[in-house]
């Protein structure tokens, strides 16, 4: 929520503006030359088969949008059903590096690959930058984890406890390897 997030300056959602908003504001970064600002957006993957974003990247490579990192999360489903039943976009990587896009394909659970993935992206001159995250929708939640049912759902009070205790649990059994 741009309201309440420092840092958020577009809440859109899912029918494809915030990409559009994005490459905007790293066009106009790129024409007021503030050569600091870097521009991150944040995408899905049942997101990215609006025609919209697929113009919002034709425009990024054009202009070269070298301070624009596009991140799509591909847990491969959305709102409808599984990306691969209801409009497939893969191979997302090849898709992404004909567009003119730098492409990172991480594991979008390990923060050591992100990190990583962002050090390359501030790197990189003459193209926009995509992070392609493979993720598990709801990971570590075990009534969670790949349930298409879960997208833009809240939990009651009992599933919340359930999901924190998992999650907790995860965190410390983390915390004592370390």
């Amino acid at each position: 929520n741009m309201n309440t997030v420092p840092g958020v300056d577009m809440s859109t959602g899912s029918l494809g503006q915030g990409i559009s908003c994005a490459a905007g504001m790293a066009k106009a970064a790129k024409y007021l030359h503030k050569d600091d600002v870097r521009v991150y957006a944040l995408l899905g993957d049942g997101e990215i088969e609006e025609g919209e974003v697929w113009e919002a990247f034709l425009f990024a490579a054009k202009y070269k949008l070298d301070n624009l990192c596009v991140i799509i999360d591909l847990n491969g489903l959305q709102i409808d059903g599984p990306t691969s039943e209801v409009m497939p976009t893969d191979p997302v990587d090849a898709k992404m590096r004909d567009f003119g896009f730098r492409t990172v394909t991480i594991d979008g659970h390990d923060f050591a690959q992100i990190e990583d993935a962002f050090q390359y992206f501030h790197t990189q001159t003459g193209a926009p930058t995509a992070v392609l995250m493979n993720t598990t929708k709801g990971k570590g939640v075990s009534y969670m984890e790949n349930q298409v049912g879960w997208h833009g759902k809240a939990p009651n009070d009992e599933e919340y406890k359930i999901a924190m205790d998992e999650l907790n649990a995860q965190l410390a059994e983390l915390e004592a390897q370390v």
